[in-house]
């Protein structure tokens, strides 16, 4: 009988987005953007892709990112701890904290929680595992996008 591998986190973590904006400002990192990424954000805008990716993104090692609000780390769409792209958002941030350095193990759960107060929050529901595992592979999916598209 094959043996079946249960995730860690089989019965699901506790997490809620607090608003706090802290996933979005802060030590340096990039908003990468796969190319459905880039037509959600450049349709929000109104803009054409060409358009959308000269105002607001960056090549970084051959990749588009967002840039960064000039004079600093923080995200360009953030304005008073608010995305002002949520609907339109990149798939790196609908995904967040679904990452899997964050969910490999208790320890990489627990290190996401010293950067994020909706880890572990004593009032966020808990989110089950499916629903982990699919975030997972919906981020896992996108940076396979990026890494093969050209």
């Amino acid at each position: 009988m094959e043996e079946i591998n249960v995730p860690w986190f089989d019965e699901g973590l506790r997490f809620k987005c607090t608003g706090c904006g802290k996933c979005c400002t802060g030590a340096p990192g990039y908003v990468f953007l796969s190319e459905p990424d880039i037509k959600k954000l450049s349709t929000h805008f109104n803009l054409s892709v060409e358009d959308f990716c000269r105002q607001y993104t960056r090549l970084v090692d051959g990749k588009s990112a967002l840039l960064d609000r000039p004079g600093s780390e923080d995200c360009l769409f953030l304005k008073n701890k608010q995305c002002t792209v949520y609907e339109a958002r990149p798939t790196q941030c609908r995904t967040f904290p679904w990452w899997i350095h964050n969910i490999e193990d208790p320890e990489g759960w627990e290190s996401a929680a010293t950067r994020c107060e909706g880890i572990n929050h004593p009032d966020a529901p808990i989110v089950p595992s499916l629903v982990i595992q699919e975030q997972c592979l919906t981020y896992l999916d996108n940076l396979l996008e990026m890494n093969f598209s050209l």
